[in-house]
């Protein structure tokens, strides 16, 4: 399961195409599996007619697809190969203006390794201005590289909730996801942020992990993995951190290749459709967040982003940060697919972590 050097779309691989990527999922032969695997279907038959947005608390906002590394569960399809999908300055004001109009809390900012755009501190500093809560989702090796070595404390000083990808508290795991080396790396730059104060239990340094399951399976229980975390991360490593989240892996892009190739795509949509939860329908992370693309366009959720499922209002008309209106959003309905079994399976998975 080593991870591929180049992004899919750098080796012009037909899933880099979202289209492709859709009819190889509508493909599955979900025929035994409740409602036939249609989700739309499934939440009917849960008492939810159609899936609606509550109050939008969260501005999610995608910056680029430029990472420093080419993790094989990756459903951004990020890489070192990504140059072109940057936001620039003139998206990011965009992004600012937009925020004034709405009452979100948080602006969660994320990537690719979204500090490797040239505009990330302008953007952090733009939104801890405006009393927001900011987050960074950091991929750990990424504070290493030469430029970024004075970051942990640059965020430390504004506050800003660091959220690291972290496949495993185990370099086995982790290599495997990651490639070789990331754990080590990882290790380091979490040693770093405990240096500045993060991970100490201090709210305004708050350092959370982020785990997806190294397989075709569903994510473990939340709340004990934490305590094994932390108890494995501080005997072995001497590291501490806050909480951590757990994410089901999405069915799409570097994932979804990953699936076919070791012949266990039928089996994990199986899986996801089988392990449906509808505790876990009202607090998913498309009803009180807003994701926003490199290029302006607005999405329900980051994996929608990547599928090109933009918002719909009643028009039909997909929706850019240049038409921004938060009236219009709050009576959209929320784009769904095949793919959402991968936020409602077992405990759920959202941007926040299990949602049950």
């Amino acid at each position: 399961m080593a991870p591929k050097p180049t992004s899919l779309f750098k080796r012009h691989s037909p899933l880099s195409f979202p289209q492709y990527q859709h009819d190889v999922l509508a493909a599955v032969d979900l025929a035994q599996t409740p409602h036939e695997g249609d989700f739309a279907q499934t939440l009917a038959a849960n008492h939810w007619q159609k899936l609606t947005p509550a109050k939008l608390e969260i501005f999610q906002i995608n910056i680029g697809k430029l990472c420093n590394m080419s993790c094989r569960h990756c459903h951004v399809d990020a890489g070192p190969d990504r140059t072109q999908e940057n936001m620039n300055r003139e998206t990011i004001d965009l992004c600012l203006h937009a925020l004034d109009l709405t009452e979100a809390h948080t602006v969660d900012i994320t990537g690719g390794a979204p500090e490797l755009n040239p505009h990330f501190r302008y953007l952090v500093d733009q939104c801890v201005g405006r009393g927001k809560h900011v987050i960074d989702r950091c991929n750990l090796t990424v504070l290493l590289l030469p430029r970024m070595e004075d970051l942990p404390q640059w965020l430390a000083d504004r506050r800003v909730e660091i959220v690291c990808s972290l496949p495993h508290y185990r370099q086995r795991n982790t290599d495997a996801q990651r490639g070789d080396g990331t754990f080590e790396k990882s290790i380091e730059a979490l040693h770093r942020l405990n240096a500045v104060g993060y991970g100490q239990g201090n709210p305004h340094r708050q350092l959370t992990l982020m785990s997806n399951p190294v397989g075709a399976f569903l994510a473990s229980g939340q709340a004990k993995l934490e305590d094994e975390w932390k108890a494995g991360l501080q005997k072995n490593y001497g590291i501490s951190f806050d909480r951590l989240i757990t994410l089901n892996n999405m069915p799409i892009s570097r994932y979804l290749e990953w699936l076919e190739q070791s012949g266990n795509l039928q089996q994990y949509m199986e899986l996801l459709v089988n392990s449906f939860n509808p505790a876990t329908v009202a607090g998913l992370m498309c009803r009180n967040t807003i994701s926003i693309s490199w290029d302006g366009r607005l999405y329900d959720c980051d994996f929608n982003q990547m599928l090109e499922l933009e918002c719909q209002g009643s028009d039909a008309q997909p929706m850019h940060l240049r038409d921004f209106d938060p009236t219009w959003l709050a009576k959209r309905e929320i784009v769904t697919d095949r793919h959402c079994f991968g936020c409602t399976a077992g405990a759920g998975s959202s941007c926040g972590g299990a949602l049950d």
